[in-house]
């Protein structure tokens, strides 16, 4: 499994990021993306702490990034600007769960910006998952308690509008943790028969973005 949404000790996480490359490792994951918490105050010190990873070598293959989190919908996308601009290799954008009071509008919002994920997007529209398809980013199917309760709902309205899915872990602590096979039962309990794919597209968008 390749995870693209996790957290480490530079925003709301537990572990320092060698530690979450040894446990995903121990899984048997095959690559992962820190993508941090961050808005205006910290999109400068999240990344350039995550940055200084280039400089050695883990067991398995990661991105660094940040996940854009409440930032007023107006305002995302001078955020997005500002982590590329900071070395962000990957830019996602915390969806409107429905487990926390994200502001209207953020879904549709991010989904007009250069990101590659809407993370846990609640009850997204179809209007809205019409902009994701048509802008190629990748909808969320979350493993995290709390923001998988819209799992089902979002799987639907991919199917219906052939919009791209992913599924990631959000984590935060090693009990976050899973590898293909709960991820497979994950995207199952969630009405998706083509688990498979959607295991694929995490590892083809973290390849793509490796490589850029």
């Amino acid at each position: 499994m390749f995870d693209l949404h996790t957290h480490s000790i530079f925003s709301d996480g537990e572990l320092v990021p060698s530690e979450i490359a040894r446990r995903l490792s121990a899984v048997g994951n095959e690559g992962f993306a820190i993508t941090d918490h961050a808005d205006f105050s910290n999109i400068s010190f999240v990344l350039s702490n995550l940055l200084k990873l280039r400089e050695i070598e883990f067991e398995i293959e990661f991105l660094v990034g940040v996940e854009i989190t409440h930032v007023p919908p107006r305002l995302i996308g001078k955020a997005v600007e500002l982590a590329w601009k900071e070395g962000a290799e990957i830019v996602i954008v915390h969806g409107e769960t429905i487990s926390e009071p994200v502001a209207e509008g953020t879904n549709s919002n991010a989904l007009d910006e250069e990101i590659n994920i809407l993370a846990h997007p609640g009850l997204i529209s179809e209007k809205d998952a019409e902009k994701a398809k048509e802008n190629g980013i990748f909808l969320e199917i979350s493993a995290r308690r709390g923001h998988c309760f819209a799992n089902g709902h979002v799987a639907r309205i991919a199917e219906k509008i052939s919009c791209e899915l992913v599924i990631n872990t959000d984590m935060h602590t090693p009990a976050d943790i899973i590898n293909s096979e709960t991820a497979r039962k994950i995207l199952l309990g969630a009405g998706i028969k083509s688990a498979d794919k959607v295991l694929e597209n995490n590892e083809r968008l973290f390849r793509k973005l490796r490589n850029r």
